[in-house]
Protein backbone atom coordinates (compact mmCIF):
# COMPACT_ATOMS: atom_id res chain seq x y z
CA UNK A 1 0.00 0.00 0.00
CA UNK A 2 1.47 3.33 -1.07
CA UNK A 3 1.06 6.46 1.05
CA UNK A 4 2.75 9.83 0.64
CA UNK A 5 4.80 11.40 3.46
CA UNK A 6 4.64 15.20 3.68
CA UNK A 7 7.94 16.10 5.35
CA UNK A 8 9.01 19.63 6.16
CA UNK A 9 12.12 20.88 4.30
CA UNK A 10 14.28 19.98 7.30
CA UNK A 11 12.75 16.51 7.55
CA UNK A 12 13.12 15.99 3.78
CA UNK A 13 16.81 16.90 4.00
CA UNK A 14 17.30 14.31 6.78
CA UNK A 15 15.48 11.64 4.77
CA UNK A 16 17.55 12.38 1.67
CA UNK A 17 20.80 12.25 3.66
CA UNK A 18 19.67 8.91 5.09
CA UNK A 19 19.08 7.37 1.67
CA UNK A 20 22.45 8.62 0.43
CA UNK A 21 24.21 7.16 3.47
CA UNK A 22 22.52 3.76 3.58
CA UNK A 23 23.00 3.25 -0.16
CA UNK A 24 26.69 4.15 0.02
CA UNK A 25 26.90 1.57 2.79
CA UNK A 26 24.97 -0.96 0.68
CA UNK A 27 27.36 -0.45 -2.23
CA UNK A 28 30.30 -1.13 0.11
CA UNK A 29 28.60 -4.27 1.48
CA UNK A 30 27.89 -5.45 -2.08
CA UNK A 31 31.58 -5.03 -2.93
CA UNK A 32 32.58 -7.00 0.18
CA UNK A 33 30.08 -9.74 -0.69
CA UNK A 34 31.45 -9.93 -4.23
CA UNK A 35 35.07 -10.10 -3.04
CA UNK A 36 34.38 -12.67 -0.33
CA UNK A 37 31.85 -14.62 -2.45
CA UNK A 38 29.58 -14.47 0.57
CA UNK A 39 25.95 -13.71 -0.20
CA UNK A 40 23.90 -15.09 2.70
CA UNK A 41 22.51 -12.52 5.09
CA UNK A 42 23.83 -13.89 8.38
CA UNK A 43 27.22 -14.87 6.94
CA UNK A 44 27.63 -11.44 5.36
CA UNK A 45 27.10 -9.73 8.72
CA UNK A 46 30.40 -11.19 9.97
CA UNK A 47 32.26 -9.35 7.20
CA UNK A 48 30.36 -6.06 7.01
CA UNK A 49 28.28 -5.27 10.10
CA UNK A 50 30.95 -3.68 12.31
CA UNK A 51 32.55 -1.85 9.38
CA UNK A 52 29.46 -0.07 8.11
CA UNK A 53 28.40 0.88 11.65
CA UNK A 54 31.79 2.48 12.24
CA UNK A 55 32.24 4.12 8.82
CA UNK A 56 28.71 5.39 8.25
CA UNK A 57 27.39 5.81 11.80
CA UNK A 58 24.39 3.56 11.19
CA UNK A 59 22.15 2.34 13.99
CA UNK A 60 22.29 -1.40 14.65
CA UNK A 61 18.92 -2.18 13.08
CA UNK A 62 19.56 0.06 10.08
CA UNK A 63 22.92 -1.67 9.47
CA UNK A 64 21.23 -5.07 9.50
CA UNK A 65 18.63 -3.85 7.00
CA UNK A 66 21.41 -2.63 4.69
CA UNK A 67 23.06 -6.05 4.77
CA UNK A 68 19.74 -7.81 4.21
CA UNK A 69 19.02 -5.50 1.24
CA UNK A 70 22.33 -6.49 -0.33
CA UNK A 71 21.72 -10.20 0.28
CA UNK A 72 18.25 -9.91 -1.31
CA UNK A 73 19.71 -8.06 -4.32
CA UNK A 74 22.27 -10.81 -4.91
CA UNK A 75 19.60 -13.48 -4.49
CA UNK A 76 17.57 -11.80 -7.22
CA UNK A 77 20.65 -11.45 -9.44
CA UNK A 78 21.57 -15.12 -9.09
CA UNK A 79 17.97 -16.18 -9.80
CA UNK A 80 17.98 -14.10 -13.00
CA UNK A 81 21.30 -15.62 -14.03
CA UNK A 82 19.98 -19.13 -13.38
CA UNK A 83 16.94 -18.71 -15.65
CA UNK A 84 18.86 -16.87 -18.38
CA UNK A 85 17.27 -13.43 -17.98
CA UNK A 86 20.67 -11.76 -18.30
CA UNK A 87 21.76 -13.49 -21.47
CA UNK A 88 23.46 -16.71 -22.44
CA UNK A 89 26.70 -17.88 -20.75
CA UNK A 90 29.59 -15.89 -22.18
CA UNK A 91 27.47 -12.99 -23.41
CA UNK A 92 28.66 -9.47 -22.67
CA UNK A 93 25.69 -8.59 -20.48
CA UNK A 94 25.96 -11.79 -18.45
CA UNK A 95 29.72 -11.39 -17.94
CA UNK A 96 29.18 -7.85 -16.67
CA UNK A 97 26.57 -9.07 -14.18
CA UNK A 98 28.79 -11.92 -12.98
CA UNK A 99 32.08 -10.01 -12.70
CA UNK A 100 30.98 -6.67 -11.23
CA UNK A 101 29.59 -6.05 -7.74
CA UNK A 102 26.11 -4.58 -7.45
CA UNK A 103 25.98 -0.79 -7.15
CA UNK A 104 23.04 0.92 -5.42
CA UNK A 105 21.64 4.22 -6.61
CA UNK A 106 22.05 7.06 -4.13
CA UNK A 107 18.26 7.29 -3.70
CA UNK A 108 17.39 3.60 -3.89
CA UNK A 109 14.61 2.42 -1.56
CA UNK A 110 15.44 1.54 2.05
CA UNK A 111 13.43 -0.99 4.10
CA UNK A 112 12.30 -0.19 7.66
CA UNK A 113 10.84 -2.48 10.30
CA UNK A 114 8.70 -1.49 13.29
CA UNK A 115 11.77 -0.69 15.39
CA UNK A 116 12.95 1.92 12.86
CA UNK A 117 9.55 3.25 11.77
CA UNK A 118 6.32 3.44 13.73
CA UNK A 119 2.90 4.55 12.54
CA UNK A 120 0.49 6.82 14.42
CA UNK A 121 -2.74 6.38 12.49
CA UNK A 122 -4.82 8.68 14.67
CA UNK A 123 -2.62 11.68 13.84
CA UNK A 124 -1.53 10.39 10.39
CA UNK A 125 2.14 10.70 11.24
CA UNK A 126 5.14 8.39 11.34
CA UNK A 127 8.24 8.33 13.51
CA UNK A 128 11.24 7.29 11.43
CA UNK A 129 14.96 6.72 12.00
CA UNK A 130 17.39 8.89 10.03
CA UNK A 131 21.12 9.56 10.20
CA UNK A 132 20.21 12.92 11.79
CA UNK A 133 18.28 11.21 14.58
CA UNK A 134 14.72 10.05 15.01
CA UNK A 135 12.20 12.17 13.12
CA UNK A 136 8.86 12.36 14.89
CA UNK A 137 5.50 13.58 13.61
CA UNK A 138 6.28 13.24 9.89
CA UNK A 139 2.86 13.69 8.30
CA UNK A 140 1.57 11.36 5.60
CA UNK A 141 -1.53 11.22 3.43
CA UNK A 142 -3.43 8.84 1.17
CA UNK A 143 -6.91 7.98 -0.01
CA UNK A 144 -9.54 6.97 2.55
CA UNK A 145 -9.33 3.36 1.35
CA UNK A 146 -5.53 3.31 1.56
CA UNK A 147 -5.54 4.72 5.08
CA UNK A 148 -8.19 2.25 6.27
CA UNK A 149 -6.33 -0.76 4.85
CA UNK A 150 -3.06 0.51 6.29
CA UNK A 151 -4.52 0.90 9.77
CA UNK A 152 -6.26 -2.49 9.77
CA UNK A 153 -4.03 -4.84 7.76
CA UNK A 154 -0.43 -3.56 7.82
CA UNK A 155 2.15 -6.29 8.45
CA UNK A 156 5.95 -6.42 8.32
CA UNK A 157 8.33 -3.95 6.73
CA UNK A 158 7.80 -0.61 5.01
CA UNK A 159 10.00 0.86 2.26
CA UNK A 160 11.02 4.52 2.05
CA UNK A 161 11.15 5.61 -1.60
CA UNK A 162 12.10 8.84 -3.36
CA UNK A 163 10.75 9.10 -6.89
CA UNK A 164 10.75 12.08 -9.21
CA UNK A 165 10.88 14.71 -6.48
CA UNK A 166 8.34 13.10 -4.12
CA UNK A 167 8.55 10.82 -1.09
CA UNK A 168 6.56 7.62 -0.69
CA UNK A 169 6.18 4.89 1.90
CA UNK A 170 5.27 1.41 0.65
CA UNK A 171 3.79 -0.61 3.49
CA UNK A 172 2.98 -4.30 3.29
CA UNK A 173 -0.68 -5.08 4.00
CA UNK A 174 -2.19 -8.55 4.22
CA UNK A 175 -5.83 -8.43 3.13
CA UNK A 176 -7.64 -11.78 3.41
CA UNK A 177 -9.28 -13.05 0.24
CA UNK A 178 -13.04 -13.43 0.23
CA UNK A 179 -14.36 -17.01 -0.08
CA UNK A 180 -14.94 -17.92 -3.72
CA UNK A 181 -18.54 -18.87 -4.43
CA UNK A 182 -19.45 -21.40 -7.11
CA UNK A 183 -19.75 -19.32 -10.29
CA UNK A 184 -22.89 -19.18 -12.41
CA UNK A 185 -21.01 -19.53 -15.69
CA UNK A 186 -17.88 -17.74 -16.83
CA UNK A 187 -16.99 -14.50 -18.57
CA UNK A 188 -14.20 -15.16 -21.04
CA UNK A 189 -11.49 -12.53 -21.56
CA UNK A 190 -9.36 -12.47 -24.70
CA UNK A 191 -6.18 -10.44 -24.27
CA UNK A 192 -4.73 -8.82 -27.37
CA UNK A 193 -2.83 -5.89 -28.83
CA UNK A 194 -5.33 -4.08 -31.09
CA UNK A 195 -7.92 -4.62 -28.34
CA UNK A 196 -6.22 -4.92 -24.95
CA UNK A 197 -9.07 -7.03 -23.60
CA UNK A 198 -12.32 -8.32 -25.12
CA UNK A 199 -15.00 -10.04 -23.05
CA UNK A 200 -17.44 -12.72 -24.09
CA UNK A 201 -20.20 -10.12 -23.55
CA UNK A 202 -18.84 -8.28 -26.60
CA UNK A 203 -17.15 -5.44 -24.69
CA UNK A 204 -13.88 -4.42 -26.33
CA UNK A 205 -11.26 -2.34 -24.51
CA UNK A 206 -9.29 -0.69 -27.28
CA UNK A 207 -5.52 -0.39 -27.12
CA UNK A 208 -5.38 2.28 -29.84
CA UNK A 209 -4.38 5.15 -27.56
CA UNK A 210 -1.80 3.13 -25.62
CA UNK A 211 -0.30 1.62 -28.78
CA UNK A 212 -0.04 5.07 -30.37
CA UNK A 213 1.75 6.37 -27.29
CA UNK A 214 4.15 3.43 -27.33
CA UNK A 215 4.89 4.05 -31.00
CA UNK A 216 5.70 7.70 -30.28
CA UNK A 217 7.90 6.68 -27.36
CA UNK A 218 9.77 4.15 -29.50
CA UNK A 219 10.58 6.85 -32.05
CA UNK A 220 11.68 9.21 -29.29
CA UNK A 221 13.80 6.50 -27.66
CA UNK A 222 15.51 5.83 -30.97
CA UNK A 223 16.47 9.50 -31.33
CA UNK A 224 17.56 9.86 -27.70
CA UNK A 225 19.63 6.66 -27.79
CA UNK A 226 21.50 8.02 -30.81
CA UNK A 227 22.56 11.11 -28.80
CA UNK A 228 24.26 9.08 -26.01
CA UNK A 229 24.37 12.07 -23.64
CA UNK A 230 23.60 12.10 -19.90
CA UNK A 231 20.58 14.33 -20.41
CA UNK A 232 19.29 11.95 -23.10
CA UNK A 233 19.65 9.03 -20.70
CA UNK A 234 17.73 10.91 -18.02
CA UNK A 235 14.95 11.62 -20.50
CA UNK A 236 14.88 7.95 -21.53
CA UNK A 237 14.36 6.87 -17.91
CA UNK A 238 11.62 9.44 -17.43
CA UNK A 239 9.83 8.38 -20.61
CA UNK A 240 10.06 4.71 -19.66
CA UNK A 241 8.51 5.36 -16.25
CA UNK A 242 5.77 7.50 -17.80
CA UNK A 243 4.85 4.76 -20.27
CA UNK A 244 4.85 2.12 -17.52
CA UNK A 245 2.58 4.26 -15.32
CA UNK A 246 0.11 4.82 -18.15
CA UNK A 247 0.02 1.10 -19.00
CA UNK A 248 -0.58 0.24 -15.34
CA UNK A 249 -3.34 2.84 -15.07
CA UNK A 250 -5.09 1.48 -18.18
CA UNK A 251 -4.71 -2.14 -17.01
CA UNK A 252 -6.08 -1.27 -13.54
CA UNK A 253 -9.15 0.38 -15.05
CA UNK A 254 -9.83 -2.54 -17.40
CA UNK A 255 -9.32 -5.14 -14.66
CA UNK A 256 -11.68 -3.27 -12.35
CA UNK A 257 -14.44 -3.16 -14.98
CA UNK A 258 -14.08 -6.87 -15.81
CA UNK A 259 -14.11 -7.98 -12.15
CA UNK A 260 -17.00 -5.66 -11.23
CA UNK A 261 -19.15 -7.04 -14.06
CA UNK A 262 -18.30 -10.65 -13.16
CA UNK A 263 -19.15 -9.98 -9.50
CA UNK A 264 -22.44 -8.30 -10.45
CA UNK A 265 -23.56 -11.24 -12.60
CA UNK A 266 -22.24 -13.97 -10.26
CA UNK A 267 -19.88 -15.39 -12.89
CA UNK A 268 -16.25 -16.41 -12.78
CA UNK A 269 -13.53 -15.14 -15.10
CA UNK A 270 -11.72 -17.34 -17.64
CA UNK A 271 -8.32 -16.19 -18.90
CA UNK A 272 -5.83 -17.64 -21.37
CA UNK A 273 -2.64 -19.12 -19.96
CA UNK A 274 -0.16 -17.01 -21.95
CA UNK A 275 3.00 -18.08 -20.13
CA UNK A 276 5.95 -18.36 -22.51
CA UNK A 277 4.08 -16.81 -25.44
CA UNK A 278 7.01 -14.55 -26.32
CA UNK A 279 9.21 -17.58 -26.82
CA UNK A 280 6.58 -19.59 -28.72
CA UNK A 281 5.39 -16.99 -31.21
CA UNK A 282 7.45 -16.26 -34.33
CA UNK A 283 6.98 -12.78 -35.72
CA UNK A 284 8.69 -10.28 -37.97
CA UNK A 285 10.90 -7.69 -36.26
CA UNK A 286 8.34 -4.80 -36.19
CA UNK A 287 5.73 -7.15 -34.71
CA UNK A 288 8.24 -8.44 -32.13
CA UNK A 289 8.60 -4.94 -30.70
CA UNK A 290 4.83 -4.69 -30.21
CA UNK A 291 4.61 -8.16 -28.64
CA UNK A 292 7.40 -7.48 -26.14
CA UNK A 293 5.74 -4.25 -24.98
CA UNK A 294 2.40 -6.06 -24.49
CA UNK A 295 1.51 -6.00 -20.77
CA UNK A 296 -0.72 -9.12 -20.79
CA UNK A 297 0.96 -10.51 -17.66
CA UNK A 298 0.32 -7.30 -15.72
CA UNK A 299 -3.32 -7.16 -16.77
CA UNK A 300 -3.82 -10.83 -15.89
CA UNK A 301 -2.22 -10.24 -12.48
CA UNK A 302 -4.47 -7.22 -11.83
CA UNK A 303 -7.59 -9.21 -12.75
CA UNK A 304 -6.52 -12.12 -10.54
CA UNK A 305 -5.76 -9.95 -7.50
CA UNK A 306 -8.95 -7.89 -7.79
CA UNK A 307 -11.01 -11.05 -8.29
CA UNK A 308 -9.50 -12.61 -5.16
CA UNK A 309 -10.52 -9.56 -3.11
CA UNK A 310 -14.04 -9.69 -4.61
CA UNK A 311 -14.48 -13.46 -4.17
CA UNK A 312 -14.74 -14.04 -7.93
CA UNK A 313 -13.47 -17.36 -9.32
CA UNK A 314 -10.65 -17.19 -11.87
CA UNK A 315 -9.53 -20.06 -14.08
CA UNK A 316 -6.77 -20.20 -16.68
CA UNK A 317 -7.34 -22.22 -19.85
CA UNK A 318 -5.10 -23.36 -22.68
CA UNK A 319 -4.57 -20.61 -25.23
CA UNK A 320 -3.97 -22.92 -28.19
CA UNK A 321 -6.31 -22.28 -31.16
CA UNK A 322 -8.70 -19.98 -29.28
CA UNK A 323 -8.47 -17.57 -32.22
CA UNK A 324 -9.28 -20.34 -34.75
CA UNK A 325 -11.98 -22.26 -32.86
CA UNK A 326 -15.65 -21.53 -33.56
CA UNK A 327 -17.49 -20.69 -30.33
CA UNK A 328 -20.73 -22.07 -31.84
CA UNK A 329 -19.69 -25.47 -33.23
CA UNK A 330 -16.06 -25.66 -31.92
CA UNK A 331 -14.66 -26.38 -35.39
CA UNK A 332 -10.98 -25.40 -35.60
CA UNK A 333 -9.51 -24.17 -38.86
CA UNK A 334 -7.02 -21.39 -39.60
CA UNK A 335 -9.24 -20.41 -42.54
CA UNK A 336 -11.85 -19.34 -39.97
CA UNK A 337 -9.79 -16.15 -39.62
CA UNK A 338 -9.73 -14.44 -43.03
CA UNK A 339 -8.25 -11.31 -41.41
CA UNK A 340 -7.33 -9.90 -38.00
CA UNK A 341 -10.77 -8.67 -36.99
CA UNK A 342 -13.05 -11.19 -38.72
CA UNK A 343 -14.13 -14.69 -37.71
CA UNK A 344 -16.21 -16.74 -40.15
CA UNK A 345 -16.59 -20.46 -39.48
CA UNK A 346 -16.01 -22.60 -42.56
CA UNK A 347 -18.11 -25.40 -41.05
CA UNK A 348 -21.32 -23.84 -39.67
CA UNK A 349 -21.10 -20.34 -41.14
CA UNK A 350 -21.12 -18.58 -37.75
CA UNK A 351 -19.63 -15.06 -38.04
CA UNK A 352 -18.51 -12.67 -35.30
CA UNK A 353 -15.76 -10.24 -34.43
CA UNK A 354 -12.66 -12.41 -34.01
CA UNK A 355 -11.84 -11.21 -30.48
CA UNK A 356 -15.41 -11.68 -29.25
CA UNK A 357 -15.49 -15.20 -30.69
CA UNK A 358 -12.16 -16.00 -28.98
CA UNK A 359 -13.49 -14.66 -25.65
CA UNK A 360 -16.57 -16.89 -25.93
CA UNK A 361 -14.35 -19.89 -26.69
CA UNK A 362 -12.29 -19.05 -23.59
CA UNK A 363 -15.50 -18.80 -21.52
CA UNK A 364 -16.59 -22.24 -22.76
CA UNK A 365 -13.20 -23.73 -21.91
CA UNK A 366 -13.41 -22.09 -18.48
CA UNK A 367 -16.75 -23.76 -17.73
CA UNK A 368 -15.38 -27.13 -18.83
CA UNK A 369 -12.17 -26.71 -16.85
CA UNK A 370 -14.04 -25.65 -13.71
CA UNK A 371 -16.43 -28.61 -13.96
CA UNK A 372 -13.51 -31.04 -14.33
CA UNK A 373 -11.46 -29.55 -11.49
CA UNK A 374 -14.42 -29.36 -9.10
CA UNK A 375 -16.09 -32.66 -9.95
CA UNK A 376 -17.23 -34.57 -6.89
Amino acid sequence: MQVKPLPTPEQAAALEATLHTVNRAATLVARIAHQQRCFRNFDLRKHAYARIKAEFGLAAQAAQHVIKKVADAYRTLHANLAVGNLGKPGSRRRRAAETRPIVFRSRAAQPYDDRCLSWQHATRTVSIWTVAGRLKAVAFTGSARQLALLAEHRRGESDLIWREGAWYLYATVEVPDRPVAAPDGFAGVDLGIANIATTSDGIRHSGKHLNALRHRHRELRRRLQAKKTKSAKRLLKRRRRKEARLAAQVDHAIAKQIVTEAERTGRGIALEDLGGIRERVRLRKPQRVTLHSWSFHQLGAFITSKAARAGVAVIFVKAAYTSQECSACHHIDKRNRPDQATFSCTSCGFAEHADVNAARTIASRGETGWAVSHAA
